[in-house]
């Protein structure tokens, strides 16, 4: 969303970059709530209410385990969809700004680049609690669309691809990163369940 979402790209376009920012933020947070509450609903039918159950964090833990495991073997499902740039020439900045943050902060509409997408939906789902599965998911949303908030204050191209080499380089210790933190959180959720 870096390349098609900035200050420079929407100055070109006619659009106010700050109004289509934030649709997408609130579009990305209101995705992921979507997804959230379908989540915790089926997560309620399929387990009940009781989010004190001892097997709940070694669930979890196991979806972040397996998660990495497909993701390594790049055997990671995936929908091989991306949002339709066509939008940026046909709608308002407002609009594609929303609709681009609702399927990306949906997490599963378009193709999936960590399996840490699935393990945060398994986690809505094990808290069997729709509000609770919608808090998950939308805070996870929200956290996905803020990077592009990066961008405020860039006004020039060459500037725009300063950005992009920057993240670019950056892009295999994210990666690295994100997969440390799983295996971790995984290990301290077994922890807590053997303790």
């Amino acid at each position: 969303m870096l390349t098609s979402i900035s200050p420079v790209g929407e100055h070109g376009r006619g659009q106010r970059w700050w109004l289509t920012a934030a649709s997408y933020v609130v579009g990305s947070a209101v995705g992921g709530a979507v997804v959230g509450t379908a989540a915790g609903a089926m997560g309620r039918l399929a387990f009940g209410p009781d989010t004190g159950a001892a097997w709940r964090p070694a669930a979890l833990a196991g979806a972040l385990v397996a998660g990495l495991v497909l993701e390594r073997a790049g055997r990671l499902p995936m929908l091989r969809r991306q949002v339709n740039e066509r939008w940026l020439d046909t709608y308002r900045g407002w609009v594609y700004g929303g609709g681009f943050g609702l399927q990306l902060g949906a997490g599963v509409l378009t193709r999936v680049t960590t399996s840490l997408v699935y393990a945060v939906i398994v986690a809505a789902a094990l808290t069997g609690s729709v509000a609770a599965g919608a808090l998950v998911v939308g805070a996870f949303g929200l956290v996905r669309a803020l990077p592009l908030l990066v961008l405020g204050g860039v006004d020039d191209p060459a500037e725009l691809r300063d950005v992009h080499r920057r993240v670019a380089a950056r892009a295999g210790m994210a990666r690295t990163g994100t997969r440390v933190l799983q295996a971790a959180t995984a290990a301290l959720l077994l922890a807590l369940v053997v303790a």
